[in-house]
């Protein structure tokens, strides 16, 4: 039996192969850029078969992520900027030297020490970059900022999330979960004064796409909407980050629910020869709740 290094050792020859004189084609035109979108979407797969726990789909979503990782390396590799053992060594030595509670004489005994020092780590080795001369601080991103290293590239949620985390490792954030109750019913009152200054004509009426039609709303209302809105997003993220959940799976649960029911409503439609289109409101929602129940336990809980 092969060992884990000789498979590791033939995926990565494998790559090489591919993008070398004679390989495929389209793995060799691929660039950095062109990758990441793939990047992305063999993330969330990755996401999904966890979500769906399933054990068999998962290795494969997980060789298909390993793969962006082979492919950016062997890229740099041509271009001698750096190969798959500079990965590896940054890689483990990160994790020896971000865990000295258990390679080092350092104690944490709870996660939460773990994290502390996890961030006080990261702290002193941008410190030791930039003193190298390397990582030198922008206009844009400063290193002695708690919030440097968080990218503005990722998606919404998580840099939320990363964000509000950082600022509570350094005492800012709420005492009790209270205060972020209490903080929501105060950005809810602020987007119900901005929904006060929306032009009559540009509210929708009746059914139709929300928010559809013309006029559109001015673009400074517009602006402040907009902003109202994402404070209210924010302060959910920070709801979840308190209660130790993750909001985009959160989301993306309530979001694979809402298809599940939807699609019973339209099949119960489609029985009886008629669209959504065709069904009053009444009766989508009589169905709407109607598939609520069909998810609903003996004890009257969801599934």
């Amino acid at each position: 039996m092969p060992t884990t290094g000789e498979r590791f050792e033939r995926a990565v020859s494998i790559m090489a192969k591919l993008r070398g004189p004679g390989g495929c084609p389209w793995d060799r035109e691929q660039t950095f850029d062109s990758i990441k979108p793939y990047t992305l979407e063999e993330t969330y797969e990755v996401l999904e078969a966890i979500d769906n726990r399933d054990w068999h789909e998962l290795p494969g979503e997980l060789g298909d992520l390993l793969l962006q990782v082979l492919f950016y390396s062997e890229m740099a590799a041509e271009n001698k900027r750096f190969s798959i053992d500079d990965v590896l060594d940054r890689l483990s030595n990160k994790l020896v030297d971000r865990h000295p509670h258990v390679f080092g004489n350092v104690s944490a005994e709870t996660p939460a020490e773990v994290l502390r020092n996890w961030e006080a780590i990261k702290s002193e080795e941008k410190k030791k970059r930039v003193k190298a001369g390397e990582g030198k601080p922008t206009k844009e991103q400063k290193p002695e900022s708690v919030l440097a290293g968080v990218s503005s590239a990722m998606p919404a949620l998580l840099e939320a999330h990363k964000l509000s985390s950082r600022a509570a490792h350094v005492g800012f954030d709420w005492p009790e979960i209270d205060g972020l109750f209490e903080k929501l019913q105060e950005e809810t009152t602020e987007l119900k004064q901005e929904l006060k200054h929306l032009p009559a004509r540009a509210q929708p009426a009746g059914r139709g796409i929300a928010g559809s039609g013309k006029p559109q709303v001015p673009e400074e209302l517009r602006h402040r909407l907009e902003e109202e809105l994402g404070d209210l997003f924010f302060v959910l993220v920070n709801m979840a980050r308190y209660l130790s959940l993750d909001s985009e799976s959160a989301l993306k649960k309530s979001n694979r629910k809402f298809r599940h029911r939807f699609q019973w409503v339209e099949a119960q439609l489609s029985a009886s020869g008629r669209t959504p289109q065709e069904a009053s409101m009444d009766e989508l929602e009589s169905l709407w709740q109607q598939a609520k129940q069909q998810e609903q336990g003996p004890d009257g809980n969801e599934n």
